[in-house]
């Protein structure tokens, strides 16, 4: 498995790890963003992060029937982990704001399913994925993802299982520091992008 100074390292070489100011879809500041796209438009780097989070996520579940990733941005990191452990791979898509199955997906009933995603910050998405597992009389397994950044406001109470755990400060747009107020501000979540 890949350390945290491996994991980060690759991150950094493939534009993942951005620096600027940014504005995230939860409405606070960083200074720093993850854009696991980036990694992604990279096979081989991901591959190599996907391999490591598979071995964790092995050594966490032992059964594991489907693994469920929400759109747009855990479709790729949950095809990959679902080709690496050999397991079927759906996502959920939103339809006017909310995560649904389309495109003929099932959930079987009591299936054991793990949701992947490529960052989990507050969980939104991952308990919107959750609570489609249990309206389909499945076992939701746990969340496993490439960055875990969640902090404090987390609404996952279950331990996530990630490649890296990443913590970026965030600031209210009222307590924005000097060198944040000199810089445009940019939105590079999925949340914020246009239809």
């Amino acid at each position: 498995m890949l350390s945290y100074k491996e994991s980060l390292k690759i991150l950094k070489e493939t534009n993942a790890l951005l620096e600027g100011h940014f504005v995230l879809s939860s409405g606070l500041h960083s200074k720093e963003y993850i854009q696991c796209a980036k990694l992604l438009s990279h096979p081989n780097q991901a591959n190599i992060i996907c391999k490591s989070l598979s071995e964790k996520i092995k050594k966490n579940f032992k059964e594991i029937d489907m693994i469920l990733s929400p759109a747009i941005g855990g479709i790729v990191v949950g095809y990959e982990i679902g080709r690496q452990l050999n397991v079927e791979t759906l996502f959920a898509e939103r339809v006017e704001g909310k995560l649904v199955l389309r495109r003929g997906f099932i959930i079987p009933k009591n299936s054991k399913v793990l949701i992947v995603e490529d960052v989990i910050t507050t969980g939104k998405s991952a308990i919107e994925c959750a609570n489609l597992i249990k309206e389909n009389n499945s076992v939701l397994l746990g969340y496993s993802c490439i960055i875990d950044r969640s902090s404090t406001d987390l609404l996952i109470k279950q331990k996530i299982i990630s490649q890296v755990k990443f913590k970026i400060e965030t600031y209210k747009p009222n307590e924005l520091p000097n060198d944040l107020k000199n810089l445009k501000p940019s939105k590079p979540g999925s949340r914020n992008s246009s239809k």
